[in-house]
């Protein structure tokens, strides 16, 4: 996804605030601070540290100055901050997201992947992009991850060995992250993942076997 590491929130939206997320994880961001209007104080801090340094920098030589002026003049103007903002009461899926995707939940074009799991997955700017269902109380087979992947709840929870993950909160996972997914029992889970890498399954033949059947 990026070169640096990943893993906590403040340093994803670190990389959110300097540009260096491809499209997906800053989608994701976006989702998230709607979801979340309070982590929008991290980011507005972060955003004003940013124009403080490049204030204090010293004045440098633009290399191809006629090429650059024209490249940022014909660019796309800038996407206002995501703000906090009630959704219709029939949306599920945050601005940010449908505008994205194209459509909202009752539309996805689901594709069942295991029993009690549907997915529906796109690749875009290097990374693979899937909106995930999970049925009450199903637990994703113990993996762990051959690259980096941000997950967002956009309605019900999960539980891993991590703790719990409700509606706006991010799961970020990499190789060093060796955890079971379980849907928790009251209402399906519904998420957004980003990845840049495969899963490896991990645990026992046994459990394996369990959770692939469901």
């Amino acid at each position: 996804m990026i070169h640096e590491q990943i893993d906590t929130i403040d340093a994803l939206m670190a990389h959110y605030v300097a540009g260096s997320l491809p499209e997906p994880a800053r989608v994701l961001v976006r989702s998230h601070l709607e979801m979340k209007a309070d982590n929008r104080s991290l980011v507005d801090s972060l955003e004003l540290l940013a124009g403080e340094a490049l204030e204090s920098a010293g004045e440098t030589a633009i290399a191809d100055r006629d090429r650059q002026l024209q490249a940022i003049f014909s660019s796309a103007a800038p996407v206002a901050a995501p703000q906090a903002v009630r959704r219709p009461d029939n949306a599920l899926f945050p601005q940010a997201l449908r505008d994205f995707v194209g459509f909202e939940v009752e539309d996805v074009p689901w594709r069942k992947r295991l029993p009690g799991f549907k997915e529906y997955s796109l690749e875009r700017d290097g990374c693979e992009v899937n909106l995930m269902w999970i049925r009450p109380g199903r637990a994703l087979p113990a993996h762990t991850h051959k690259g980096m992947e941000l997950i967002l709840i956009l309605d019900g929870a999960f539980n891993d060995e991590r703790g719990r993950f409700g509606p706006g909160d991010i799961s970020i996972a990499d190789e060093t992250v060796d955890h079971r997914p379980v849907a928790e029992k009251d209402r399906p889970c519904i998420a957004f993942a980003v990845s840049d890498g495969p899963v490896k399954l991990t645990g026992s033949l046994r459990q394996m076997i369990g959770d692939l059947i469901g």
